[in-house]
């Protein structure tokens, strides 16, 4: 709906405002007269009526010409034909229009996910590692730029697609990442959007790349959460996944493959997901996979899960010395990671500590709960002895 809303309007502040106003009307409307045959449509219509009565009210409409056209067509669009299936799809116009050039790249993706993804700033904060207040200037800043440059809201031409194709993947798959661990609606926007930019760049094989590892991290999470609490991949029930998507992410790596290109991030990390998919999964082979990522990115997440990668293949006091090297802050998934490598190496109380470390880090309940039980059982174990 904002994604609409910006496109009629030409103004991404104007359209966020107007969007809250028409959930606010629908919030007060729907429950007495009931939801409308087209509530998609009802609710773009109704906030453009109220983002144009706002322009009239401040009297700058000789300056929105456009909007003035618009409303020729018939007085706040009660003649016009508009239901959901007339709404064309503006989602990927959206994230192209955050992803212009002319933005940093961080505001780029920031942009797009406060917008399309609909995350909070805080969220968006913890995505980049950043306090929410960083990223409220940040934010405040790419929307300033889009009105002060007439960044335009449309795809942009095809010879001008490769200069932005890297943020469209950063914030569809961030915009995954998110989904993942705490929305479902999330996840499953950011495969459709996937599946959206692989049809549009048909020999991009990043955009096949992300789109597998989507869909080969999503069949995995009926097993991922059970009874409340995380599991972690070697002690999931593989028959939960869901074999549909896992063929199909199998089919958009081969595709990606297929283009003979060198492999990028998303299709390594594609792969990876593709091994994990496997009843025996060649642990070696992934931390040979992990260790070109890492070169390919210099990412220290990435250099997270090469460590985990090589406790799984039998080294846990290497995968810790790795670990113990990185520069990672507060990222919520270290101190969780060192706890797990310091029980199984035996240091109870140190596995201890970092275990209640990490869990004042965990967002989710689903952590928390699976943390607090790595938790309980160290301290089982130590009454014990």
């Amino acid at each position: 709906m904002l994604a609409a809303l910006i496109g009629i309007l030409g103004d991404f502040e104007l359209a966020e405002d107007a969007a809250q106003e028409a959930f606010v009307r629908a919030a007060e409307r729907w429950p007495r007269d009931g939801v409308p045959a087209a509530p998609v449509a009802w609710l773009v219509r109704t906030g453009r009526n109220a983002a144009i009565d706002r322009l009239r009210r401040e009297q700058t409409l000789r300056a929105k010409t456009r909007l003035l056209e618009a409303d020729q067509q018939g007085e706040h669009m009660d003649d016009v034909d508009l239901d959901d299936s007339t709404i064309g799809d503006e989602r990927l116009q959206l994230i192209f229009m955050c992803c212009h050039p002319a933005l940093a790249r961080e505001a780029q993706v920031a942009l797009t996910l406060r917008a399309l993804g609909g995350l909070t700033t805080a969220e968006i904060g913890r995505a980049f590692l950043v306090s929410e207040d960083t990223m409220k200037r940040r934010l405040s800043r790419a929307k300033t730029k889009i009105k002060a440059t007439n960044i335009p809201f449309a795809l942009p031409a095809d010879r001008l697609l490769p200069d932005r194709v890297a943020a469209v993947l950063a914030v569809i798959y961030l915009i995954f990442n998110q989904g993942f661990t705490e929305r479902d609606d999330l996840a499953a926007e950011a495969i459709r959007l996937g599946r959206l930019l692989a049809d549009l760049l048909v020999d991009e094989p990043e955009a096949y790349g992300l789109l597998a590892l989507m869909l080969l991290h999503d069949s995995r999470r009926a097993a991922r959460v059970v009874d409340g609490r995380v599991v972690p991949l070697a002690e999931q029930d593989r028959t939960l996944y869901d074999q549909a998507k896992v063929d199909a992410g199998q089919a958009a790596l081969d595709r990606a493959l297929a283009l003979r290109l060198a492999a990028g991030p998303y299709v390594l990390q594609a792969a990876i997901a593709a091994l994990q998919a496997e009843d025996e999964i060649d642990w070696d082979e992934v931390v040979a996979l992990y260790e070109r990522l890492e070169e390919l990115t210099g990412s220290p997440v990435v250099a997270l899960n090469r460590a985990v990668a090589v406790a799984e293949a039998g080294d846990p006091a290497r995968a810790l010395a790795l670990i113990d090297a990185l520069d990672l802050g507060d990222y919520r998934y270290l101190p969780s990671t060192r706890a797990e490598l310091l029980r199984r190496l035996g240091r109870t109380g140190e596995a201890r500590d970092a275990f209640e470390r990490a869990l004042t880090l965990a967002t989710t309940e689903p952590e928390r709960l699976f943390l607090a039980r790595r938790l309980a059982g160290l301290r089982r174990d130590s009454t014990q002895e």
